[in-house]
């Protein structure tokens, strides 16, 4: 059959093929030869597109038709072969079934002859136990075998006189004569009751023994069962029923024993006269099934069940499961020698049908070889309109491109303009708030803000960030600061953020790094602020801690690293990531791990980690960590937000600053991530009066805590370490004890006087007997002066820190992570010392721009009021004369020669007249008087006897482009200052242009 499909098929493509190519040279002849036939060329291709369509669905119908047809003869065949293995399997099992019966049919010829001919019976229970159980060979699907024998009414006493036992009613309850031994409780059942005849059982096998003397009339289906048996003179089944040992389903086939004179031919009532008594044998219908199955183990391809069918609206199964199939069924009728019961067999295939290949593969040809020919004609008509369109479509993409990147620049500029404008009033305000009065607490909360705002600006400026390095556009400032007050900054950044979730924030900075460097600390900043935030957000217990030392003490320092990194000696005691595998790969060390030496003394190179114990990086996801606006998941940016491109900016600086960037990370553990930057050390390079005026920040703070000396409760050795740093840079001597009980015995032990004592909240809080109770000592044998308690408290939650004993003061709170600004203002408080009224920041460049701008008279051109103000509060306060003005066309008015203006700071993006467009003019103006006052057309009297007129003009915008400041240079401005106005870059631009008048009273 299937040599026959695929000769057919061979010939169909052959004559196809030749039709085919005959086709397609009177369509090209049409197409190029004949376009009148179809008139002009948009209605040709209107018409060619009905007619390839036309052609593909004729194809697809051939193939479609080949493929049912294939398919419909391969159904056939496997609907032949399930009907003779399921006939094969019927007839099997009825055999096998007839096998059984006959040996429990030839018993009842047995009991006739040997009991019911004898007098007296040569069988009794014994022997018929013992028979049926010796000869259970023969019967090996039987459950059991029981005969009952017919007793009328009158002989019952008689009978049961005899047997000793009386005739029991059938336990409707229990539908199985199979029982376990000891279960059935033959004596608790009733009599049965009163009626023509009965049916006791007397002889059963040991496996159904407790049916004895139950009477098989007094059950509503036996009775009918027993009675249709011996009317019959054949073998009557009941419907199945479980089995209680095996629970499979079983069913009962009853005989009628007749007397042995009963004539072949008799009647109905001639069988029932010659009723002697009923053998019953229980049959195991799974297990014969089973047993059918296993000798065809080689041919196990389908499915049988066995089907009671007497009730057609509710048949029984008796065998079989119903798994589902592919819907081909076949059913062979089955006899069990009862009439009155019908069973069937229901067959299906194991497996679902294999697939028709062979129709497939065939009508897949055909369609491909039909869609091949309608795709070259289709191509061949459109190849060159598409060519045209894509290269239309091309140069106008180009062009887009174009003037994208055209525009790119200005829109980087109008966004970062529009977007740092509002910040700067607040920036702004903030700054001019910090130069009142204010007490040390609030000067930090006001430092906290600023440096919140300007953190906000630099996450603004990420995307900005982003497209200047991808230009090579991002270039690093070089300025004096300082680290340690740079990493403070960061800590306040979070501290909020960490107290909300417990998590302990620390910082720690080696004693070697020191104090004054020169580079960007924006930068800087950026880098440790994108690592911190993301530890922040990836990090819900345990710790983050924030290391800065020199390389070369991590190289000579390998074992101390090395033991940090254990379980115990860690900030929170949580395991961590070994950090020593986070800058293995860095090219700066050579294989034994030392680092490369500088190449001058001036240069510093740090080294930064940040360590966390979050949820790590997956280490599929690792690989692509630095990648710009990649996430872990698709699910990170839904849950924790951002942008993915902060860890890539990150990298590009840490490039910039000529060092290197690398992680380690174990999932469920946390990460560390680690990174080298090149500084120049600001102690020999950079302005004395910058590193004194940082010096003097510092000093200013500790100097009120000099000589003091303070105690440390804290297990962890890392944690009080820290704690040690930072008491350390407000000049208190501290020392550390484990727990409270050594904090009692170096209190009592030390000569000197204690100051105070910091106990970490976790020893606080563990025991509140214990903290009490060292409240009370202390109080007892140190009245003179007690020493404050405070409470380092990791979150924002904790309320059990307050003991108060005898009088004893409540201890005090001091809220991670630790800051000096911050420390120090909660040491001022509780020790009552310190100037609450500390001097502003920037003092040095103040008194400078003091002597610089005052009495000078400077015009401020900004279109925002805010903007106004605080520019003008600020110039105000080192004593300048300042005239505010909104717009560009009013300043030309103003600085029109002759004017009593020495400056001008001029906004860049304004409405009607920017900038640029304002210095521009007003430079015109100014070469146009200075030409004529040249050529003697002007009187120098008339303009102050000022032969060249030039005022300093500062651009003054929230632009952080580098391309700004070009364009600032070309329209002819002098300088360019950032808003919000920073003194030192104030002090900078300005002193450029004025000197410190001899006659001023400074």
């Amino acid at each position: 059959m299937n040599g026959e499909v695929m000769t057919s098929s061979k010939t169909l493509l052959g004559d196809g093929e030749h039709i085919v190519k005959k086709l397609w040279e009177l369509s090209a002849k049409i197409y190029y030869c004949y376009p009148q036939y179809v008139g002009n060329r948009k209605v040709g291709n209107k018409w060619w597109r009905k007619l390839l369509i036309v052609w593909l669905l004729f194809w697809i119908v051939v193939s479609f038709s080949v493929l049912w047809y294939m398919n419909s003869k391969a159904v056939e065949k496997r609907k032949e072969t399930l009907t003779s293995m399921c006939d094969e399997r019927a007839r099997m099992l009825q055999d096998q079934f007839n096998v059984s019966m006959n040996h429990v049919q030839a018993m009842s010829i047995l009991i006739s002859t040997f009991h019911h001919a004898r007098n007296p019976s040569a069988i009794d229970q014994c022997t018929f136990a013992s028979y049926t159980e010796r000869t259970a060979f023969e019967r090996p699907l039987t459950s059991g075998v029981a005969y009952a024998v017919r007793v009328l009414h009158s002989e019952r006493k008689e009978f049961e006189k005899r047997h000793g036992w009386s005739i029991k009613r059938m336990d409707t309850r229990e539908p199985t004569p199979v029982h376990k031994d000891n279960e059935y409780d033959r004596d608790g059942l009733e009599p049965s009751p009163i009626q023509a005849e009965y049916a006791p059982v007397i002889f059963a096998q040991d496996t159904i023994a407790h049916v004895i003397s139950v009477d098989m009339l007094s059950g509503k289906e036996d009775r009918e069962n027993v009675l249709r048996a011996r009317e019959s003179g054949k073998g009557v089944l009941t419907a199945p029923f479980r089995l209680l040992k095996t629970n499979h389903l079983g069913v009962i086939k009853t005989f009628a024993v007749y007397k042995t004179d009963l004539p072949s031919n008799a009647t109905p009532n001639e069988r029932i006269q010659a009723t002697d008594g009923y053998l019953g044998g229980v049959l195991d219908i799974e297990s014969l099934v089973e047993k059918l199955l296993q000798q065809l183990a080689s041919k196990q391809t389908i499915l049988v069940n066995v089907y009671d069918m007497t009730n057609i609206s509710h048949p029984i199964s008796m065998y079989g499961s119903n798994v589902s199939s592919d819907g081909l069924e076949h059913v062979s009728a089955l006899n069990f020698g009862d009439p009155f019961r019908r069973h069937e067999m229901r067959c299906r295939f194991k497996q679902k049908p294999p697939w028709p290949w062979l129709a497939i593969t065939t009508a897949t040809g055909i369609l491909i070889i039909a869609l091949l020919i309608g795709q070259i004609f289709h191509a061949t008509i459109n190849r060159i309109a598409k060519v045209e369109d894509d290269y239309h479509e091309m140069m106008m993409l180009k062009k887009r491109a174009e003037a994208a990147d055209v525009a790119k620049s200005q829109f980087l500029a109008t966004v970062s303009h529009e977007i740092r404008t509002p910040m700067n009033g607040v920036l702004g305000m903030l700054h001019m708030l910090t130069d009142t009065n204010l007490d040390v607490t609030q000067q930090d909360y006001v430092s906290t803000a600023q440096a919140s705002g300007k953190a906000l600006v630099s996450l603004i400026n990420e995307v900005l960030d982003q497209a200047k390095i991808e230009s090579g556009k991002l270039e690093l400032d070089a300025v004096c600061f300082d680290v340690r007050a740079t990493l403070d900054e960061v800590l306040s950044l979070f501290s909020g953020k960490s107290q909300e979730k417990g998590v302990e924030l620390a910082g720690y900075i080696s004693d070697k790094v020191p104090d004054v460097l020169i580079g960007d600390p924006g930068r800087f900043r950026q880098i440790i602020t994108n690592l911190v935030g993301n530890s922040i957000k990836f990090t819900e217990k345990g710790h983050i801690f924030v290391t800065v030392h020199l390389v070369e003490e991590v190289t000579e320092s390998a074992e101390e690293f090395k033991v940090n990194s254990l379980f115990k000696s860690t900030l929170s005691g949580l395991p961590v990531a070994d950090k020593r595998q986070s800058w293995r790969s860095f090219m700066g060390f050579n294989q034994e791990g030392s680092s490369f030496t500088s190449s001058s003394l001036d240069q510093i190179t740090l080294m930064v980690s940040v360590e966390d114990t979050g949820v790590g990086i997956p280490l599929d996801a690792q690989s692509r960590i630095f990648t710009p606006f990649m996430q872990v998941g698709p699910s990170i940016a839904r849950i924790h937000g951002g942008t993915g491109i902060g860890l890539s900016i990150s990298k590009c600086l840490v490039q910039l600053m000529k060092g290197e960037i690398g992680f380690v990370s174990l999932p469920k553990i946390g990460s560390t991530f680690t990174f080298t930057a090149v500084f120049t050390n600001g102690r020999n390079n950079w302005n004395e009066k910058k590193s004194q005026q940082i010096n003097n920040q510092s000093n200013s703070i500790s100097s009120d805590f000099h000589g003091m000396r303070a105690l440390i409760v804290d297990p962890r050795t890392v944690r009080a370490r820290v704690s040690q740093y930072h008491m350390k840079r407000l000049g208190v001597h501290t020392e550390v004890v484990s727990d409270l009980n050594h904090g009692l015995s170096y209190v009592r032990t030390e000569n000197g006087v204690t100051n105070m004592i910091l106990i970490e909240q976790e020893i606080w809080d563990t025991d509140s007997g214990k903290s009490s109770l060292f409240v009370k000592i202390l109080r007892k044998f140190n009245t003179s002066s007690s020493p404050k308690l405070f409470i380092l408290a990791n979150s924002i939650n904790s309320s059990r820190v307050g003991v108060s004993v005898n009088g004893f003061p409540t201890p005090f709170i001091i809220m991670k992570p630790l800051r000096e600004s911050m420390l120090a203002a909660s040491l001022q408080r509780a020790m009552g010392v310190g100037n609450k009224g500390n001097c502003t920041n920037g003092e040095l460049s103040g008194l400078s721009l003091s002597k610089l701008l005052q009495g000078r008279k400077i015009l401020i051109v900004d279109d925002n009021n805010v903007n106004l103000r605080v520019a003008a509060a600020a110039l105000k306060k080192y004593g300048a004369d300042v005239v505010c003005t909104d717009s560009g066309k009013k300043a030309l008015t103003f600085l029109q020669p002759p004017h009593q203006f020495d400056a001008c700071f001029m906004d860049i993006q304004m409405p009607e007249m920017d900038g640029f467009q304002a210095t521009k003019i007003i430079r015109e103006m100014e070469s146009d008087i200075n030409s004529r006052i040249k050529l003697g057309q002007l009187p120098p009297e008339a303009y102050g006897n000022i032969s060249s007129w030039k005022v300093p003009i500062l651009a003054m915008t929230a632009d952080v482009i580098q391309a700004t400041n070009e364009q600032c240079q070309k329209c002819g401005m002098d300088g360019y200052v950032s808003k919000p106005f920073e003194a030192e870059q104030l002090y900078e631009e300005v002193s450029r242009f004025f000197q410190i008048k001899p006659t001023q009273n400074t």
